[in-house]
């Protein structure tokens, strides 16, 4: 006979496998991510037109790049075998800022804010998708994975960061200017 103690013990233990699978699933999602972001970025860099943005996005690229061996780390340190799954998200990140190069004048500053809005859109899913995983990763005692989603996360904030600053400090004000 199953007691009510034992019941609650099947029902936490259920609840938690479906929470780790979970965590996996969103884990492999953000490594899709990643992935293919990193294949993404040289156009960005390419279509850009200041220098400042230029640099931000290439010391971003050599970030995303440890982004993805940073999930290795995770997926490894959970005892997992890193594997992606196609996220739509940021597939859908990643069409729209190809849209926005073509609908924008190269060598324009112009051009430049379609970039920052496109990448800045992508560190915004990036920052909510890493700060869910890293609480989830607490909530299920992955302390090496929480620590490494962590230092992504801060990683992902100061890229968004960067961006707001080379848009508030010239390309915005540029891109204005060449209205007129």
């Amino acid at each position: 006979m199953k007691t009510k103690t034992s019941k609650n013990t099947a029902r936490t233990v259920e609840a938690e496998s479906a929470l780790r699978e979970l965590f996996i699933d969103e884990i492999k999602d953000i490594y899709w991510a990643e992935k293919h972001l990193a294949s993404a970025l040289p156009k960005m860099i390419k279509g850009a037109t200041s220098e400042d943005l230029k640099t931000t996005i290439t010391n971003h690229l050599e970030e995303t790049k440890n982004h993805v061996n940073r999930l290795e780390s995770v997926f490894a340190s959970i005892g997992e075998k890193a594997s992606a799954k196609k996220c739509l998200a940021m597939e859908g990140l990643l069409k729209e800022a190809t849209e926005l190069l073509e609908d924008t004048d190269k060598g324009t500053e112009v051009r430049d804010v379609a970039i920052i809005s496109a990448a800045q859109k992508v560190e915004h899913y990036e920052i909510a998708s890493y700060g869910t995983l890293r609480t989830l990763a607490g909530t299920l005692g992955f302390s090496e994975a929480q620590s490494l989603l962590d230092e992504t996360l801060a990683e992902e904030k100061n890229a968004d960061s960067l961006l707001t600053q080379v848009a508030e400090n010239y390309v915005n004000q540029a891109a204005a200017a060449e209205l007129e």
